[in-house]
């Protein structure tokens, strides 16, 4: 990584050590962590809270400060100050388990291009003592959930904050929660915080992850507390929502944080707005009981307080909206906060619940999609709405998802340089396309990130048979009954990669949908190919758990039929080390969703950043990234959007068309890789997603375009840059 010209190799690592009246924390000098403060809790309120009920952003994928000292040949110290942190950036666990899948991990990528670009942002988010779950996967049985085993206080980077009148105890903050009598019982949540460095230390994002799992608090609150998108039980899920949007203003009082901007990342903290109309109408009414207040004084401080809110839907699948029973939030919530509820959060389909995605589209200043393709699907679910909804496409960070290999080939060319700061600079790619030395590097990195893969998937393999003697656990791969030091899996061969979210509409399962048709095709032209998948099914998902099970039943019948050329593997308890193997090891993402609900996919964003091709639906960003077939390959259906059938029923899901589909393009996509007359096409893909898609699809350009509805005020060099940033690319043009 290149020196920051703040430090040379004779860095003191004292001057990372930083101290406030919350804490000592270790990652960025004193002045640094001072003016990162400072912004926050100015008067002006020239900042933004971003809320997210999930937050990816595991040490193990991107790690800035661990980097530096290995560059600088620091890795540990004898002084005792120093050694607590060395010693935990090290030699600690790196995992943080407090998300779920795609949303979490685009907050964390969000988070690092803020952190990057130096664009005053503090987060709120939960954290779960039991995480979301660990994957164990049985070829008899599928998906089993496991409790996730973790101890915030190892983690590096992340900090107990301390309590400023009394620095021996954790600072704790208290939310009131009501029952169906209106009775009031305090709820304590203790504060953690995450410190995002950028990746030249000279920033960072403070994430601060809020802890209801206290012994005094009341056991509801507690269970809410213990593991993410829990849903036991409907009263526990908004319990959960609740604790998330309640704790938002008492911890931002309680650091000082004045912010003015709440960026909601999708409705889960959306009472956040609750608790701003009620703070509204105690002004109005000039006493705290605002039970009384009318209809019109209710919508009248909902209006105001839409001033300050921005929102993101990611989804447009019903399970992804929040709606919970009126009888379930009495039992919670002030009778008085329900009337404000009664007006805002009213579901036309369900006159007994309330709809919080309907609440967070009112109450807001300015909402988005996260595609072009879902903005149209937005305005046809909320047609009262679509004249503030636009479209921001998502994009993914370049620094954390980029391979070593593939960087090392970037550092390598002048027309690439500045590219860690400046992904806008992938323009000149294109530049390079008849480059025979950049081709031959960037085929040679591809081949390492392929055996890396392969290696992991190989060892996996032998482990799982292994293991077969010693526990009850079958081996989710049937390939472990192949394999042996002769018989190993070959880097070389063509590889599909799919990895995401189970569910149903995601179709994991489409591309076997007629194995006989597909393994004429490989066996026809002797085409060998191996599939990749991984990803998990919500614990309380039966028909996406059912679609894990049907994918580890195929793998025997695909082997058999095909005459060996062809095998699918799972790799169990997918999280973000296993996905950057993925994307950049592959030769082909696949994505292959019910057109159009795929809000947008990020996953094959990531393969892009490496240059890996895509061969997916048209649908999400996929729709934007396809560039006339210049970066991949499309299949499927593509009817129009306002004739979109957005059921996600079986019958609905168009299998035996789309799949049809992949059979007809597959050919043309694996002769382009094996056969030596069209080979150089391929590569062209690869090198054409490097310029096209690595300057569009990139959380720079993503936060430039954010930057547009949060109205900051910045100082003129920074606003040029993001100016540059945001001008790579218009999500709604």
């Amino acid at each position: 990584m290149p020196q920051n010209p703040l430090y040379d190799s004779d860095l003191d690592l004292h001057s990372l050590i930083a101290k406030n009246s919350f804490g000592t924390f270790f990652g960025v000098p004193q002045t640094v962590f001072d003016q990162v403060w400072q912004n926050l809790t100015a008067k002006d309120g020239n900042s933004v809270v971003y809320i997210s009920m999930e937050i990816g952003a595991d040490p193990d994928v991107f790690h800035p400060i661990k980097d530096r000292l290995i560059d600088i040949e620091r890795t540990d110290s004898m002084d005792s100050a120093l050694k607590q942190f060395t010693k935990k950036l090290f030699y600690g666990p790196e995992k943080i388990p407090c998300y779920g899948g795609g949303l979490g991990v685009l907050a964390g990528d969000s988070l690092k291009s803020f952190a990057d670009c130096r664009i005053p942002v503090v987060a709120v988010s939960l954290l779960y003592r039991y995480g979301y779950f660990c994957q164990i996967v049985d070829s008899k049985i599928g998906q089993i959930c496991q409790t996730v085993d973790w101890h915030p206080e190892q983690v590096p980077g992340l900090y107990l904050l301390r309590n400023p009148q009394n620095p021996e105890e954790p600072l704790h903050i208290q939310i009131p929660f009501f029952n169906e009598y209106d009775q009031e019982t305090i709820a304590s949540a203790q504060v953690w915080m995450k410190m995002e460095v950028n990746h030249s230390l000279d920033f960072f994002v403070p994430e601060l992850l809020l802890d209801f799992s206290l012994l005094d608090n009341p056991a509801p609150i507690r269970d809410a507390a213990g593991k993410l998108y829990n849903s036991d039980s409907s009263f526990i899920k908004a319990t959960q929502r609740r604790m998330l949007g309640t704790g938002i203003l008492p911890v931002l009082q309680a650091l000082g944080i004045t912010s003015n901007t709440l960026h909601l990342n999708e409705q889960h903290g959306v009472v956040v707005a609750l608790q701003l109309i009620a703070e509204e109408l105690q002004a109005t009414l000039k006493h705290a009981d605002f039970s009384q207040a009318s209809d019109e004084q209710i919508m009248t401080a909902a209006d105001k307080v839409s001033r300050r809110l921005v929102y993101t839907i990611h989804t447009p699948v019903k399970a992804g909206h929040d709606r919970f029973d009126k009888s379930v939030y009495a039992g919670m919530s002030h009778k008085s906060c329900r009337h404000i509820l009664e007006l805002l959060a009213h579901d036309v389909d369900s006159p007994h619940s309330y709809n919080f995605t309907t609440f967070a589209m009112r109450v807001n200043r300015a909402a988005n999609s996260v595609s072009r393709l879902h903005r149209d699907v937005t305005h046809k679910q909320f047609p009262e709405a679509a004249g503030k909804i636009t479209a921001i496409t998502n994009g993914v960070h370049h620094l954390t998802w980029i391979s070593d290999a593939r960087a090392e080939v970037f550092d390598a060319f002048s027309e690439l340089d500045n590219w860690r700061e400046d992904p806008g600079v992938f323009q000149k790619a294109a530049l390079l396309k008849n480059n025979s030395r950049f081709r031959t590097y960037l085929s040679r990195a591809w081949a390492k990130d392929s055996s890396t893969l392969y290696d992991y998937i190989n060892s996996m393999l032998l482990q799982h048979r292994n293991q077969m003697t010693s526990t009850w656990i079958d081996p989710p791969n049937y390939y472990s009954n192949l394999i042996d030091s002769d018989n190993q899996l070959d880097p070389a061969i063509f590889t599909i990669g799919f990895a995401r979210r189970f569910s149903t509409y995601k179709r994991a399962d489409l591309v076997f949908d007629n194995i006989d048709t597909l393994c004429a095709i490989l066996v026809e032209n002797n085409w060998p190919v191996n599939f990749i998948f991984s990803g998990k099914a919500h614990p309380a998902d039966e028909p996406g758990k059912s679609v894990i099970k049907l994918i580890l039943d195929y793998q025997e019948e695909l082997h058999t039929k095909s005459k060996g050329l062809a095998n699918l593997i799972f790799i169990p308890n997918y999280d973000m080390q296993i996905a950057k193997m993925m994307v950049a090891g592959v030769h082909i993402w696949l994505n292959n969703p019910k057109r159009p609900l795929e809000a947008s996919g990020t996953s094959g964003m990531k393969a892009a950043l490496n240059g890996v091709p895509n061969f997916s639906i048209m649908d999400g960003w996929w729709a934007e990234g396809y560039h006339d077939g210049a970066t991949g390959w499309k299949f499927g259906h593509e009817g129009p959007v306002d004739q979109a059938d957005l059921s996600e029923s079986p019958e609905t899901l168009f299998y035996t068309e789309d799949s049809a589909s992949f059979y007809q393009k597959l050919p043309a996509v694996l002769d382009e890789f094996y056969e030596d007359d069209s080979r150089s096409r391929f590569l062209d893909k690869a090198i054409m997603n490097l310029s096209l898609n690595i300057p569009i699809f990139n959380t720079h350009r993503m936060a430039a375009e954010y930057l547009n509805k949060y109205k900051l005020k910045l100082s003129p060099s920074l606003q040029r840059k993001m100016d540059n940033f945001a001008a790579l690319y218009n999500s709604n043009q």
